[in-house]
């Protein structure tokens, strides 16, 4: 099995409703993801999936996210923009991206701070 991975970021604000504490106003965070691609095989050059092609599929995902308030956005204005959740939604999003390809979505990765993070892996079977 190989497996590959990027890295990109996005800068948005949010605020969860439901919470009580300091997340329940409006904040902002620079938020980092990653994500990890699979394959059986690698194609003709030797590759899971080009690193560029994946960045660009990740950033014209990101670009919905960036600078905006995500608890306004249409799919977080019932599901709270927490990094699980959004990692879910960068997931499903990518995912979409990735039919007419061989290799695999693994798993998306999100950091709100350099030290927490949540990670979304769709349940086999």
């Amino acid at each position: 099995m190989f497996e590959i991975e990027v890295e990109l970021s996005f800068s948005a604000a949010h605020y969860l409703r439901g919470y009580k504490g300091k997340c329940e106003t409006l904040h902002g965070h620079n938020w980092k993801v990653k994500v990890t691609l699979t394959s059986l095989k690698l194609d003709k050059v030797g590759m899971v999936r080009d690193f560029g092609e994946l960045k660009k599929d990740l950033k014209e995902v990101l670009d919905e996210l960036d600078h905006r308030n995500l608890s306004e956005i249409g799919y977080f204005k019932k599901i709270n923009p927490t990094s699980e959740n959004i990692a879910k939604f960068i997931f499903d999003k990518l995912s979409n991206k990735q039919q007419a390809t061989s290799n695999t979505l693994k798993k998306v990765t999100v950091w709100e701070t350099e030290t927490s993070s949540a990670t979304y892996t769709p349940q086999k079977g």
